[in-house]
């Protein structure tokens, strides 16, 4: 093979190597921010280890809806107190208010961003599509636990309150398979 060709075949490589990288990249991410917390992301738990006398923290809870959307989404109350390590449930209320059913999905994050290491989801209405019928509400179900090590964390062991976050976007039919 002479060097030219080599050359040729190395940066044919090169490309193919940085555009498999490129298609990659999300899905990566997405397991990077998982296992870390990075950027408010929150962690998928089996079921919570039992309350840890000592520290409590106060969740809050916030909720948006896309302009595109037309629904209300609202939680039950505002905030509650937690102990770490202790399973908690907070409702969410969603109703659609078009004529239409309307497939929406939430997206999420948890503030300050460093304690989303720490904040587990045992069962969320986030992990798939809700569709809501013409006027149709309900009652949406998140339980959770602040894992105990965020007292520990020499940058999570000041935070007294965690805010879970979410935003409802409308899922486009037209990417769906069917």
């Amino acid at each position: 093979m002479d060097r030219k060709t080599r050359t040729a075949l190395l940066a044919s490589l090169g490309v193919v190597g940085m555009a498999g990288l490129g298609f990659a990249s999300v899905p990566l991410y997405r397991v990077f921010c998982q296992v870390t917390g990075l950027n408010g992301t929150t962690q998928i738990a089996a079921a919570a280890p039992g309350a840890v006398q000592g520290k409590i923290v106060t969740v809050a809870f916030d909720s948006n809806v896309s302009k595109a959307m037309p629904w209300q989404f609202a939680p039950e109350q505002r905030s509650e107190r937690a102990a770490l390590g202790a399973r908690k449930m907070a409702f969410f209320t969603a109703k659609n208010l078009s004529d239409q059913p309307i497939t929406g999905t939430a997206t999420f994050n948890v503030t300050p961003a460093q304690a989303g290491k720490y904040f587990n989801k045992i069962q969320c209405f986030c992990f798939s599509e809700q569709t809501l019928m013409p006027g149709e509400e309900v009652r949406m179900p998140v339980v959770y636990f602040v894992d105990p090590a965020l007292a520990t964390d020499p940058d999570t062991r000041t935070v007294e309150e965690i805010t879970l976050s979410y935003t409802f976007y409308p899922v486009d039919s037209a990417k769906k398979p069917g």
